[in-house]
């Protein structure tokens, strides 16, 4: 199967730099809207068989303008959801953002290191499988799955096979970015690409937004 890694539009907490990763989140900034409305026109006529969003309401925003072009309902599935921040929620200091990314840049060697308050690589990884295994098992086309900056940079670099292990690290996932995996919980994940900036084009990008979850991070 082929699944469309989508990361939701802009909100607020992007705009600050703030880590929010509890539901249901803010809704998306007006940019954010405009690049959920490029999102249809963006992915042409690509056979779409079913739609996937997380518990937090800004990746079903974000899903909603190709849900009504398509005319597929949105599965809600709560285990898309973003990296827990833990007792680093709301921040966006520097020192939080780096106790945030890099203990999840550290997962590949300590997958059981653990964001303070929150969770470790391996119980991400569990939750986030076991939603895209549930996936795979019903549907075998193409599927979109609208979820979160550090969510797809850490999953499309962690398990698909042809990636280097810092690959996430150094490539950003900016809102409304596509990371397209293909294969199958049996046969194993492909990522065949890397589309670090909006669908809608770089002209839908804030480069003035800090945004940690997505941003590439040199070094």
């Amino acid at each position: 199967m082929r699944l469309l890694l989508i990361r939701h539009g802009q909100t607020i907490d992007n705009v600050y730099g703030r880590l929010g990763t509890s539901a249901p989140g803010p809704e998306l900034t007006a940019l954010g809207q405009e690049q959920a409305a490029a999102v249809p026109s963006a992915l042409g006529d690509d056979p779409i068989e079913a739609i996937y969003a997380s518990n937090l309401i800004r990746t079903q925003l974000t899903a909603e303008p190709l849900s009504l072009r398509r005319g597929l309902r949105i599965h809600v599935a709560d285990e898309l959801r973003e990296i827990r921040a833990g007792d680093l929620e709301g921040r966006s200091d520097p020192a939080s953002v780096r106790a945030y990314i890099g203990t999840i840049f550290a997962w590949r060697s300590d997958p059981d290191a653990r964001i303070p308050g929150g969770e470790s690589g391996r119980e991400f990884l569990d939750r986030f499988n076991g939603t895209i295994d549930d996936i795979a098992a019903r549907h075998e086309g193409t599927v979109a799955v609208v979820t979160h900056g550090a969510a797809i940079r850490t999953w499309a670099s962690w398990v698909p096979s042809n990636l280097p292990s810092d690959f996430g690290r150094m490539h950003p996932v900016e809102n409304t970015a596509m990371v397209v995996v293909t294969g199958s919980p049996a046969d194993g994940w492909t990522v065949t690409s890397w589309a670090g900036e909006p669908v809608g084009g770089e002209e839908l990008e804030d480069a003035s937004a800090p945004d940690p979850t997505g941003s590439a991070e040199a070094g």
